[in-house]
């Protein structure tokens, strides 16, 4: 099934690459459901190459222990950018890390379904490289209520990211993030890593934004004051740190024990089955 899969994946990316769509769902699972509309969409956009054991973590994170209670019923969409403002496309191919994200939200529905009534997973993918664009064409597709809610999804790196006014040309401010900002929300993973500083650094990243001293940037300290961008944990100490580079090395020698450690029994499967990351 998956090999047909990832023909059917490629027929889809090569369809949607020729329309003049910026945001199309390819696959929803559990796919015989007819699930109620959403008033919370989560929303986890990332290059998933590979998914990994980080993306499950931030997913359940966010389906479990939302730190802000958000209305039922609920929906995840896991959200492929085929044209990334920082990344090429390489090296796993688009269709391979959709049919990767195929395993990998098989496998987060059978350990949340239980304790997330009604709970769908919707793969997508789109052709906008920044959130706020993203976030309103996902908005004005009509593929969900206009008014549900989004939740952004990110891990810290992608938030510094996301407030960088060098990815907001001509005026270089966060004025586009001002309609993302007042009606969705973005939840944020502690980035526990040596690259980003500790988890006190982490939270003066967003006290600055609170306390006014990144006004002149465009930034409002509602965001932070009224939790429209909230930190929520991430890798606890002693957890073994995740990325898509160990991910890739375990491939490169085909170690499945640590690959075991880093995605998910599924994913691990398929990318050693298929020798992806060898010439990475």
């Amino acid at each position: 099934m998956l090999r047909t899969a990832l023909q059917t994946y490629r027929s889809a990316l090569h369809t949607f690459a020729s329309s003049p769509s910026t945001f199309q769902i390819l696959k929803s699972l559990p796919s015989s459901s007819h699930p109620a509309p959403p008033k919370t969409l989560y929303i986890l956009d990332s290059s998933f190459n590979p998914p990994t054991l980080a993306h499950l973590r931030i997913a359940k994170t966010a389906l479990l222990a939302d730190p802000i209670p958000s209305p039922s019923p609920k929906r995840l969409l896991l959200l492929l950018a085929t044209h990334n403002a920082d990344k090429a496309p390489k090296p796993a191919s688009f269709e391979q890390r959709l049919v990767m994200m195929e395993i990998f939200a098989s496998t987060l529905l059978s350990e949340t379904s239980q304790k997330v009534e009604g709970l769908g997973i919707d793969i997508g993918v789109t052709k906008l490289p920044y959130f706020a664009d993203k976030a309103k064409s996902i908005e004005d597709s009509g593929l969900f209520p206009s008014s549900a809610q989004q939740v952004h999804l990110l891990g810290y790196d992608t938030l510094t990211r996301l407030l960088a006014t060098k990815y907001y040309p001509p005026t270089h401010t966060l004025q586009p993030l001002h309609p993302l900002l007042e009606k969705h929300r973005v939840l944020v993973t502690y980035r526990a890593d040596d690259d980003w500083g500790t988890r006190s650094e982490q939270d003066k990243y967003l006290r600055d934004v609170e306390d006014g001293r990144r006004d002149t940037d465009g930034a409002k300290r509602e965001w932070v004051t009224e939790g429209r961008i909230r930190m929520v944990e991430g890798r606890k100490d002693g957890e073994e740190i995740i990325s898509s580079t160990r991910v890739r090395e375990a491939a490169m020698t085909g170690d499945r024990d640590a690959l075991q450690k880093l995605v998910t029994k599924g994913v691990g499967d398929w990318i050693l089955g298929e020798r992806l990351y060898l010439d990475d």
